[in-house]
């Protein structure tokens, strides 16, 4: 591990101010201080976000349930409110990692690391969620741009996430037994615009499919997901799991949470 200063500001404000100097956002670590460790990261100056308290929290407004970006994945999972709300993110954020990485992960810090086998970017996604920052809002759709890419400026800072509360949700993860990212996961939700399907561990980021939706949008059936073909031609392909295995997966995955729904 590199020297590096450290700083634990107490308002959002000044961590913006630190961030957009150059400094490296910590926001839970499970990413950061493993490659900082490895020497593959060195970011000289640490912003701990962790002493921000108005970061963190959970609240239904209207419609919705806004949840603080350094909520952690333990506090998510726990919530009455999620739970009665939005069922499928509770369950999601239940089978992160593992203990350790649910008591210190957090929401802000996966989706702006948008890891490519991450969980929670195919609920922002599925749920059609927006994400609060610094300096404006962003729509899911236009917050994923590819692997650990998303539409945040350098030194801009997300501080909620605010998810429409479906008619139904599911999501299903294939994990990889030794990380426990998702091999594949499929986030399927009914919202009031319609049947939304985000696919995570797929490639090289979160994606919606298309035809999935259209298909559910049509019948939303087992056999209406099981009649759509998964083009293996984009997928990733490694050690864990061929393309083909993984179209595979997405298709059976997406069958079993519109069966768990009921369709």
């Amino acid at each position: 591990m590199y020297t590096f200063t450290y700083e634990r500001p107490a308002t959002t404000a000044d961590a913006a101010k630190q961030a957009a100097s150059g400094a490296k956002v910590l926001a839970g670590g499970q990413t950061l201080l493993a490659s900082m460790k490895l020497r593959l990261s060195d970011p000289g100056q640490l912003v701990d976000l962790g002493g921000i308290a108005e970061l963190a929290g959970i609240r239904k407004e209207g419609n919705a349930l806004v949840i603080g970006a350094m909520t952690r994945h333990v506090a998510v999972a726990r919530s009455a409110d999620v739970k009665a709300a939005i069922p499928a993110l509770a369950d999601l954020a239940a089978h992160i990692g593992d203990r350790q990485v649910r008591a210190l992960g957090t929401l802000g810090g996966s989706v702006a690391n948008n890891d490519p086998s991450a969980c929670y970017p195919s609920a922002v996604l599925g749920l059609g969620a927006t994400v609060h920052t610094t300096q404006r809002k962003i729509a899911a759709d236009d917050f994923f741009q590819g692997m650990f890419t998303t539409a945040l400026n350098d030194g801009e800072l997300i501080t909620a996430i605010s998810f429409p509360i479906p008619k139904r949700a599911a999501y299903l993860k294939f994990k990889q037994p030794a990380s426990r990212f998702a091999l594949i996961g499929v986030f399927v939700a009914q919202t009031d615009s319609g049947v939304r399907v985000a696919v995570t561990g797929g490639g090289n980021g979160v994606f919606r499919h298309a035809g999935l939706e259209a298909a559910l949008n049509k019948s939303f059936t087992a056999q209406a997901a099981a009649a759509v073909p998964i083009d293996a031609s984009e997928l990733s392909s490694d050690l864990h799991a061929s393309a083909a295995y993984r179209a595979n997966l997405i298709s059976v995955q997406t069958q079993r949470a519109v069966a768990q729904l009921g369709g």
